[in-house]
């Protein structure tokens, strides 16, 4: 009967130990994404800004020509939503190939060619540096 009692309780226990392992879906775009996977790209979080023919991701510590291309679009779509002034930057999350500018053109030293939009973030409200001429 204790031999009985005991297996009936070990199964009990090995029963609710068990659990299911599912996977959570989150509609995050960050999450769905990957900062590192080794593939000859570089993560960058900036600030973006796309006007007429031009656009540029400013970092903390450097400022990029954007090559203009569908995921530029894509990216100034999703940017779109958080500017109220066509000349607003709005910070960013990408993944993007960096290359140099050929010799001889005009623009910034580095360019980036945009392959995957990570994040895009509503700009904060508090950063007061933003000049605005007015007549």
């Amino acid at each position: 009967m204790i031999k009985q009692l005991f297996s009936l309780l070990l199964c009990l226990v090995f029963f609710v130990s068990c659990k299911n392992d599912t996977k959570k879906e989150t509609g995050s775009l960050e999450e769905s994404k990957s900062y590192n996977q080794n593939d000859g790209l570089i993560t960058l979080k900036g600030d973006f800004i796309y006007m007429a023919d031009a656009a540029v991701i400013q970092t903390k510590n450097e400022i990029y020509g954007v090559i203009i291309d569908d995921q530029t679009h894509k990216l100034n779509d999703a940017v779109a939503k958080f500017k109220k002034e066509a000349t607003d930057m709005v910070p960013v999350t990408v993944r993007a190939k960096r290359t140099t500018k050929p010799e001889g053109e005009e623009g910034w030293p580095f360019r980036l060619e945009i392959k995957e939009i990570i994040k895009v973030e509503a700009p904060n409200p508090e950063q007061n540096d933003i000049i605005k001429i007015e007549n």
